[in-house]
């Protein structure tokens, strides 16, 4: 039995490996001769700089650069198998994950490190970017980015803005006089998943600045800055990036690359998908296994089981999702086309139990699953 073990990271449980690597246990103790196919899977968050890489034999390369909030630290890029490629994510330079819970501030947290891996990246001869937005800890609109760049960002007494977000709302006029020339002669993709406007009640600062550590308030005040911001790019460029899709992605970062950048977006599971050569991998497949940490209405939207779905059914392949928790309808499984879906959970639990657990439970799962399909 040929069996693709195709999962997403668990966020705060485990990366997309070692996901499969219980996955993988717990089948072969009931089918021990099953051919299983490692296909780790991301959407353009963290974690899909490494398996793109991976995937493709390519390498890292570290930075010096600042965090998001302006303290210097080392950061890595990946450079794909082909290298020519230069894989950023915006999360090993201004992720959520790299502040304390304490540290979060949507209001000054900038983007300015990852355009700085841009830059390291761009003197390093790269002129092909694919840009992972995902885990940001900003709200900035990719001001810092641009900053990092060479663009002014210039007020009404003619001084440059500082870093964060909150600034924008003084912002009167973008100087790109110095911004980075190689930029232009360069090709930007954007693996990413999410659809959101820069500004608005479905925009960046309403639905993921709260996670980010703002009030309601502080909210309210993002959105007016990063719709300013928006009405000067504009006025700058002509493109009307507010209410753009996507253009809210990573705290409105995906404004800053489409403006520009020039950048074009793409759904990251589809991208990591084509990178992994995916419908060459599951060809006389009879099951696929995929996953992430929930199952709900948003798993139609560019995530990975959606993906995997889609590249299953042109081939009859069954699919079987198995989650850290479900809160989808028997309507949204049969949209996906899921033969099947799994909680790895075996029964009431805290949240920190769950993903404690979340290996063992996944080797438990997959054991009791693969004897299903035996």
């Amino acid at each position: 039995m040929r069996i693709v073990l195709a999962p997403d990271s668990f966020k705060g449980s485990g990366n997309a490996m070692q996901m499969i690597h219980a996955m993988d246990a717990g089948i072969r103790s009931v089918l021990p001769s099953a051919e299983l196919i490692h296909l780790p899977m991301a959407d353009g968050g963290e974690g899909t700089m490494e398996i793109m890489v991976r995937a493709t034999s390519g390498s890292m390369r570290e930075a010096v650069v600042q965090d998001p909030l302006q303290r210097s630290i080392k950061a890595k890029y990946g450079v794909l198998g082909d290298g020519i490629t230069a894989v950023i994510e915006l999360a090993e330079a201004s992720g959520l994950g790299l502040l304390r819970d304490d540290e979060r501030n949507p209001l000054l947290a900038s983007t300015y490190g990852t355009g700085e891996l841009i830059r390291h990246a761009l003197e390093a001869g790269f002129r092909q970017f694919i840009i992972c937005l995902g885990g940001s800890a900003t709200n900035d609109g990719g001001a810092g980015l641009l900053q990092a760049l060479g663009m002014r960002l210039i007020d009404a007494a003619g001084d440059a803005l500082p870093l964060g977000g909150v600034h924008l709302s003084r912002l009167h006029v973008m100087d790109d006089s110095l911004f980075d020339r190689r930029v232009c002669s360069s090709t930007f993709l954007i693996a990413c998943d999410v659809r959101n406007p820069l500004c608005g009640e479905q925009g960046a600062s309403a639905v993921y600045g709260p996670q980010k550590g703002a009030d309601l308030r502080q909210v309210r005040q993002l959105d007016e800055a990063l719709l300013h911001y928006g009405a000067i790019i504009e006025a700058h460029t002509g493109l009307a990036v507010a209410s753009m899709p996507g253009s809210g992605a990573a705290g409105g970062t995906g404004a800053a690359l489409f403006a520009y950048c020039d950048a074009i977006m793409q759904a990251g599971a589809k991208l990591v998908m084509q990178r992994l050569h995916f419908d060459e991998q599951i060809h006389g497949a009879n099951w696929i296994i995929t996953g992430e940490g929930r199952l709900d209405g948003q798993t139609g939207s560019g995530k990975v089981i959606e993906a995997v779905c889609a590249a299953a059914a042109k081939q009859n392949i069954p699919v079987i999702a198995v989650c850290g928790s479900i809160a989808a309808d028997q309507k949204t499984t049969a949209r996906l086309g899921l033969r099947a879906c799994f909680s790895i959970v075996p029964g009431p639990c805290t949240l920190e139990e769950a993903m404690t657990n979340a290996e063992l439970w996944m080797e438990q799962q997959s054991a009791h699953i693969a004897s299903l399909i035996s």
